[in-house]
């Protein structure tokens, strides 16, 4: 039997050790997704797993609110949720660009992409963070304590300080929702 008490205790840990490692990358993402929200920039989501879900739920949470229902909406897009292109774009050309096709279509200069991978190696996120970089985007990395290759990709990158996948996600969670927390009230203060 697991010992629920440790696992929440783990889980407690490593959220007190992301103030001191993450508290200063997520108030610097979140001014960029303010500066973006302010302007009328699109905020683009992605990643595989429990990261796809993790964008659906952020996107959504930023489209129709979070606190606040009675604000406007703030563009937001998950680029998980096409199942049509995600499964055509997969089976008759490859799974490593879903996201840097979408990206194309849809990013301009000034959006944010927000990039999501535990290890920080998932080949289809890296390539759309490249994308984005191409279109003069900012790209804001959410990824585990060792950042694998993504680690020096983003223009803000959120390292959560653990090793393990699910501490990790939950990290990821509370980062996310603090980073929308933020737009909104950013968005409401204007």
């Amino acid at each position: 039997m697991l010992d629920v008490k440790q696992i929440i205790q783990d889980s407690a840990q490593v959220k007190t050790d992301m103030l001191d490692a993450c508290a200063s990358d997520i108030q610097k993402g979140a001014q960029l997704m303010v500066d973006a929200a302010k302007s009328s920039k699109k905020i683009l989501w992605c990643g595989n797993g429990g990261s796809a879900a993790d964008a659906q739920h952020m996107a959504a949470e930023l489209m129709g609110g979070l606190v606040s229902h009675d604000r406007p909406p703030i563009a937001s897009i998950a680029l998980t949720t096409d199942a049509s292109f995600l499964t055509a774009w997969a089976n008759d050309t490859g799974y490593e660009s879903i996201f840097s096709r979408q990206i194309e279509g849809l990013g301009e200069p000034g959006d944010v992409l927000i990039a999501i991978s535990t290890s920080g190696n998932s080949e289809n996120v890296i390539r759309g963070i490249d994308s984005a970089k191409s279109l003069s985007m900012k790209v804001i990395v959410l990824t585990g304590k060792s950042g694998g290759k993504m680690a020096e990709s983003g223009d803000v990158t959120i390292c959560i300080p653990s090793d393990d996948t699910q501490r990790i996600q939950e990290g990821h969670l509370l980062a996310e929702h603090i980073l929308c927390e933020s737009v909104e009230a950013g968005i409401m203060e204007s």
